[in-house]
């Protein structure tokens, strides 16, 4: 039986890989962070009964609890998708964004050179690499410049050069998935989909009057965390390790997102939307728009997902979740 080590593995990301994972009959080592508090994801509750999964709880900054879970399970397979992930909020945590998304990554990474070269290794990066000041028509291809912009996109390139380094250095099979923004009926309430579909719901619920967001004005590539975790794991199948961009090649800003929620909900966007500056960003990341031709081509895979598909399943989801709380 293969073994994979999931890192953040009660996020959006993490809880479907895991399922998809054990649909293939792995056994899933799964780490997370303690909760502090009830309102936490809990994305795996249903699967703590499975008995190829089991969850261990600690912290990926902890060196020495990284080095006994590789040395302990020499796992076939790690994806690191724990971080930081909340681009607002690392400019008010940058340091501690940086000791989880680059400091952590290399702690990962050297334990496996030390304990378990075999083990095969996924790198959760990001599109916010490119900054989304130049992007061209047909959208970011592997290989083109990067100009981060915000600490969350800082640390992730500095972690993204510690992979390619273990993988020139050390001969690790080590790739990173450069995926551009994904969302899903998982995706936690403070990201900007779900505040649009949660918020029009409520507003449509009559719970509120309003939904209040920052700068709406950015253009982004949407996809569905369901398809984005089927290429993860085609990453760590190829013979030759590498980076590969994720993407939908298609996508629409943040406010034509919102009026397409509106839409579903047949209210008006103009009574709907209301600018809080506290959501507003010292750094805005304009467009970004990615092109996955190689991950066409070398892993043959493909989104199944359109952004406008994607929204209608979380709007519906957060409309009858909330039918049900006021009942």
């Amino acid at each position: 039986m293969l073994t994979a080590v999931v890192t953040g593995v009660e996020g959006q990301d993490g809880s479907f890989l895991t399922e998809f994972l054990l649909a293939k009959k792995y056994k899933v080592i799964g780490i997370s962070r303690r909760k502090s508090s009830s309102s936490d994801p809990r994305n795996v509750d249903h699967l703590l009964g499975h008995e190829n999964f089991r969850l261990i709880r600690g912290d990926i900054c902890d060196a020495t609890f990284i080095s006994r879970i590789v040395y302990e399970h020499k796992p076939h397979e790690w994806y690191n998708l724990a971080a930081m992930s909340h681009v607002g909020q690392s400019f008010q945590e940058p340091t501690k964004t940086f000791e989880v998304n680059a400091q952590a990554v290399i702690g990962q990474l050297d334990a496996i050179r030390e304990f378990s070269p075999s083990t095969r290794f996924y790198q959760a990066s990001t599109s916010e690499l490119w900054g989304g000041l130049t992007c061209p028509k047909e959208g970011y291809k592997e290989g083109m410049s990067f100009h981060p912009r915000s600490p969350y996109g800082v640390s992730k390139l500095s972690a993204y050069w510690a992979v390619v380094n273990y993988r020139e250095a050390y001969n690790l099979h080590a790739s990173n998935g450069i995926l551009h923004n994904h969302s899903s009926t998982r995706r936690g309430l403070d990201f900007a989909t779900r505040k649009i579909t949660r918020g029009v719901a409520k507003v449509k619920l009559g719970v509120e009057d309003k939904v209040k967001m920052g700068n709406l004005s950015a253009f982004r590539d949407e996809g569905h965390a369901k398809d984005y975790v089927e290429a993860m794991w085609l990453m760590l199948q190829q013979d030759n390790s590498d980076d590969y961009i994720i993407a939908t090649g298609s996508g629409a800003t943040i406010e034509d997102m919102f009026r397409y929620v509106c839409e579903l909900a047949d209210i008006d966007f103009e009574d709907t939307y209301e600018q809080d500056p506290r959501f507003m960003r010292p750094s805005e990341v304009p467009y970004l728009l990615g092109d996955y031709e190689k991950a066409r081509k070398v892993l043959d895979w493909k989104p199944k997902y359109t952004w406008k598909k994607l929204l209608a399943e979380m709007y519906e989801f957060d409309l009858k979740e909330l039918q049900r709380e006021l009942r």
